[in-house]
């Protein structure tokens, strides 16, 4: 049966251990016609928002480049890697037909992952300008969303929290090169900006990320943050070279 328990159940071997859900109806009241959720899948009533937190995924999908090297090699290996994990992990739990995954990659770039984890209680913004998790702190990434018939329910671990106003260190502002990072939040012009810059140095990570005080415990390996701090300033430096 496809439900949220399921759903964490088959997805956990992965890595995948971030797992809510999110009303269909909340979602669409908040969002323009083209970025509705509904009109994707008949009588869709729950979206279950698939994530990681910490470095395991990042664990599962090396372990199957080692496997097979030739997966390194792909245009987009990790969202390939993605999909196969988690459409493989979903197909015995229900008729096709009765769902649909969406990933936030590809042609399902107007759905907003972010937002679906804010709604599903998985994590909050922060100043750094990525999503926070009380036990993971910035160090989660949302990897699939299902659209489901029927109501479910899941833990909701970031309800209610919301720790950068009370946090007075602050190290996240300092850290970042580009001054990107204030009390106002994340200045997405003035990070682009920065980083197509030849010689960036955040090309290998984001140091105000690096900086948080929340779950540095669960910070992800140099060569995933290398790897997702690479893909992300491609198209800035092809935009540069124009």
């Amino acid at each position: 049966m496809l439900n949220a328990d399921s759903v964490a159940r088959v997805v956990a071997p992965f890595g995948l251990n971030l797992v809510g859900v999110a009303s269909v109806a909340s979602h669409d009241a908040q969002v323009t016609p083209e970025r509705r959720l509904a009109p994707r899948l008949e009588g869709a009533e729950s979206v279950i928002v698939v994530g990681n937190g910490g470095g395991a995924f990042w664990g599962a999908y090396r372990r199957a480049c080692a496997a097979d090297p030739t997966r390194a090699t792909r245009p987009d290996p990790l969202d390939d890697f993605t999909r196969e994990v988690v459409e493989a992990a979903c197909a015995p739990l229900a008729d096709p037909q009765t769902m649909r995954i969406l990933f936030p990659f590809g042609f399902e770039g107007t759905v907003s992952f972010t937002r679906l984890a804010v709604l599903a209680g998985l994590g909050t913004p922060s100043l750094v300008g990525v999503l926070v998790h009380p036990v993971y702190g910035p160090w989660i990434a949302l990897r699939a969303a299902i659209l489901v018939r029927g109501q479910f329910q899941a833990p909701r671990p970031a309800d209610g929290f919301d720790p950068c106003p009370a946090c007075t260190e602050r190290p996240c502002i300092s850290a970042c090169p580009a001054g990107a990072v204030d009390g106002a939040g994340w200045s997405l012009p003035r990070c682009g900006g920065h980083r197509a810059r030849p010689d960036d140095p955040c090309a290998t990570r984001c140091h105000a990320r690096v900086a948080c005080v929340l779950g540095p415990e669960h910070r992800y390996p140099d060569d995933a943050l290398g790897y997702h701090q690479g893909r992300a300033r491609e198209p800035l430096l092809r935009a540069g070279g124009r």
